[in-house]
């Protein structure tokens, strides 16, 4: 939890109209603190779900004091338009100040009115919905009138932070994160590219020439299939050329052998029934007519076949078709098959690429050979994403350099990858070599170039913040180590960074935008 506060101090006796003034109560309290020069009491603080911001005039004994409450979702950075504050003050008495929704979106204002002077624990608790809240403030002092008379003003010093009101924050795109420490080790990037598995890119050609079957539904391009599904069938050609008339004298002749083995059948089965001839001649018989009748069929289905090859009509019978299926799953990369179009054999009608996992090859120069046995990991950076992604393992490391860019390819498995990666696609490989060490580090967004200087831009308040050079480490898993004036738990600024930079070169200074 982080703090910051702006203070008032008590001496003398000079300004007793000012404090009436700060701390009697309604709406103007804190522009009439502002105005009399006593400027108020300013605290942020943040937990893990919410951000604090409020200014608040001096607490004295049955006077009111305006409490400006600003509340912002650190899960979206946007302010509470819906919710209930209370504001406490724990001690003897304890006493609580509820409102019961926000004026403005995220602005609370609540009028407190200590019955009685003294030390208190001040807490400010939230109850909006899905999201229930608690800050802790630590001590405060709620004056007695007659100290209150002794209050004098002095001059704010200015401390050189870059405002940026509360206001801007919640409508543009805005958003803090802490600094922290993590592990993090030396890395190299270098350009990759996407490729299938080994085993997971698949051609489908037809085994015969034929005509492809449009009774099957299409597989375009992007279609997921399962190994075994059916792609396409191949109603294969005659293998009779174009010579119709041989084949209709072939089923003439099988009929004719047909019809005269049918005869000689019936003559031996009178013969054999009068004893002239052996039982074995009338089995002889009936072996010739199935065979003359399995001729027949045969010639006719020749000539069916090239009647159906030369005209383009029909479907064949599903007998005579060969079934083209799928190798392996994955997604169709290549789709060539027309529904009814003539094909040759050896033709590729479908190219498939498994996509349960994918090769990821990098081009790891020659000078890094000498690290391969010190990689500890990697990870895959793609534009337009918004953190890397872990790669599960080193598959290989090749031994061969390609000799116009001196590099080797090092391949690293990436399993079930995202739908938003694509085969072919170029991405930068990150790889660490070395153990990782213990270092500050900021989200990479949170880094800004400028004027050729890397810079941080810190929120030390609600709305303020300083501009911090840093210079830059390592990087991983979307984070960058630096060294700099920054601590651990120091919030930076990941989401409108460049914004902040320009208001700091802005000459004035942005109106108070807050209306209590």
């Amino acid at each position: 939890m982080t703090l910051t506060s702006r203070i008032w101090i008590c001496t003398g006796t000079a300004l007793p109209a000012c404090l009436s003034l700060a701390c009697g109560g309604g709406a103007g309290a804190i522009e009439a603190v502002d105005a009399a020069g006593i400027p108020p009491v300013v605290e942020t603080r943040w937990t893990g779900r919410s951000e604090l911001f409020m200014e608040y005039p001096p607490l004295v004994e049955g006077e009111t004091s305006r409490f400006a409450i600003h509340f912002t979702d650190l899960d979206t950075f946007e302010p509470l338009r819906a919710g209930r504050a209370e504001v406490r003050l724990d001690g003897a008495p304890g006493e609580a100040f509820i409102v019961d929704a926000p004026g403005r979106p995220g602005i609370f204002g609540v009028d407190v009115t200590p019955s009685r002077s003294g030390r208190y624990r001040l807490s400010i608790v939230l109850d909006a919905p899905g999201l229930a809240d608690r800050h802790d403030l630590g001590e405060v002092t709620v004056l007695t009138p007659a100290d209150a008379e002794a209050l004098h003003a002095h001059e704010e010093e200015e401390d050189g932070s870059i405002p940026f009101l509360k206001e801007q924050q919640w409508t543009l795109d805005f958003a803090t994160a802490a600094a922290g420490e993590r592990q993090i080790a030396e890395s190299l990037v270098i350009a990759a590219e996407i490729e299938p598995r080994t085993g997971g890119r698949a051609d489908v050609t037809t085994p015969v020439a034929g005509r492809l079957a449009d009774d099957l539904p299409a597989h375009p391009v992007g279609t997921r299939v399962s190994r075994g599904d059916p792609l396409a069938e191949v109603i294969p050609h005659s293998g009779h050329g174009e010579d119709r008339p041989a084949l209709e004298l072939a089923v003439a002749e099988a009929r004719n052998v047909l019809e005269l083995e049918r005869a000689e059948r019936a003559r031996v089965e009178r013969l054999v029934a009068a004893g002239a001839l052996p039982e074995r001649r009338r089995l002889e018989t009936r072996v010739a007519e199935q065979t003359a009748e399995a001729r027949v069929a045969a010639a006719e289905a020749h000539l069916a076949q090239l009647d159906l090859t030369r005209t383009g009509e029909g479907q064949g019978g599903r007998d005579t078709r060969f079934v083209l299926r799928a190798p392996i799953g994955g997604v169709v990369a290549v789709s060539d098959a027309t529904p009814g179009a003539s094909v040759e054999e050896g033709t590729r009608l479908f190219r498939l690429i498994a996509l349960d996992s994918v090769h990821v090859v990098g081009a790891l120069p020659e000078a890094a050979l000498a690290r391969i046995d010190e990689l500890t990991g990697a990870e895959l950076d793609v534009p337009g994403f918004d953190a890397p992604i872990a790669l599960d393992r080193l598959v290989a490391v090749g031994r061969v350099l390609e000799p116009a860019a001196r590099t080797v390819p090092i391949i690293y498995e990436l399993r079930d990858p995202d739908r938003r990666l694509a085969v072919g696609q170029a991405v930068s490989l990150r790889v660490f070599a070395s153990a990782a060490t213990e270092a500050v580090t900021v989200p990479e967004s949170a880094v800004v170039d400028d004027a050729g200087q890397s810079v941080v831009f810190v929120q030390v308040g609600g709305e303020s913040f300083e501009r911090r050079p840093v210079r830059l480490g390592n990087r991983e898993a979307g984070h960058v180590q630096i060294t700099g004036d920054i601590a651990p738990g120091e919030r930076v600024v990941v989401r409108g960074a460049p914004l902040i930079r320009l208001a700091a070169l802005s000459p004035q200074a942005p109106a108070h935008g807050h209306t209590h």
